[in-house]
């Protein structure tokens, strides 16, 4: 149950954070595979270039890295806050 909790909390938050505008719900499977990185990676360098690489992908257009930087310690800030949960 608090792995789910977890997964949706990361999933507003990326669906806040909206890079292009596109309104919430407009980034269902890249959402998708940023959960899954999330769970994947503990670095966040590396997540961030993960989600910068994933929405390159999708949309042909590079995010800041900074900013994909920014995002990645708040998915993390969650994942942890999740994991050390009694």
């Amino acid at each position: 149950m608090e792995m789910q909790k977890t997964n949706l909390q990361i999933v507003d938050i990326l669906n806040d954070w909206d890079p292009f505008q596109f309104g919430h719900g407009g980034y269902e499977p890249e959402i998708a595979d940023i959960v899954q990185a999330v769970h994947e990676l503990d670095s966040p360098t590396e997540l961030a270039l993960r989600i910068q690489s994933i929405f390159e992908f999708s949309f042909e257009k590079i995010l800041p890295l900074e900013e994909c930087l920014r995002i990645a310690n708040e998915l993390l800030l969650v994942k942890n806050d999740g994991s050390c949960s009694i």
